[in-house]
């Protein structure tokens, strides 16, 4: 009797294991499709961006990851370092139509009547200007600037908020700037030490990085 007691808890804690370790692989999957998704957006704004450098005092950094102060991580989806100045760009590859404020804290989109909230994407781009602001200590705040495109077939539904655009608006967003803000040999500099700092990318980092979103701020 005590024996089959044992042969039967066995059987639900083997259960119960396999339950979870299905729960952790299946939100590991979910968070690496999405991840897949939005860098397919992020290819897009990526060429836009390469293409639109050819021409120009500019350079282009795409997915940097910085260690913070703290020790935690914070991933940069492309930096533009130029005479107009730098611009930190966030990519948003949605589709659906799109409603927001620039000082509402979420976000909604909706898909056939279906509703999902996320992040103010210039609260969450707010960040990483932050810490470029600190890494570039002797540079004005002004010349670093918050910009937040949408490369999906999204549509938004509220009035249109300043440095929030469409990926076909993107470089007209970049080119309103006067090109006095930085010389050519502070641009090196700027991409010098932004390539100094920056982490490795590998799939690990990357992932590990997406997970911290996930827990910190849901969708």
């Amino acid at each position: 009797m005590f024996e089959g007691f044992c042969k039967e808890s066995f059987n639900i804690i083997y259960l119960l294991i396999l339950f979870v370790m299905g729960l952790v692989v299946g939100y590991i999957i979910a968070i690496y499709r999405r991840w897949r998704f939005e860098n397919s957006g992020e290819a897009l704004v990526r060429h836009s961006l390469e293409k639109y450098c050819k021409n120009k005092d500019a350079h282009v950094l795409n997915c940097i990851t910085l260690r913070l102060e703290d020790g935690s991580t914070t991933q940069i989806d492309h930096i533009v370092v130029s005479t107009k100045g730098i611009f930190v760009i966030e990519t948003k590859h949605y589709k659906g139509w799109i409603f927001g404020n620039a000082r509402s804290k979420a976000w909604a989109q909706i898909i056939y009547k279906n509703k999902y909230l996320f992040q103010n994407p210039l609260f969450q781009n707010y960040k990483h200007v932050k810490e470029v602001q600190r890494i570039f200590e002797f540079l004005e705040p002004r010349l670093i600037h918050n910009i937040v495109v949408f490369s999906g077939k999204s549509t938004f539904k509220t009035p249109k908020i300043d440095n929030v655009c469409y990926i076909e608006e993107l470089i007209p967003t970049i080119e309103k700037y006067s090109d006095d803000a930085l010389t050519l040999n502070r641009i090196q500099f700027c991409v010098g030490r932004l390539e100094y700092m920056r982490l490795k990318l590998t799939q690990k980092t990357d992932l590990e990085h997406q997970v911290y979103l996930e827990q910190k701020f849901g969708r």
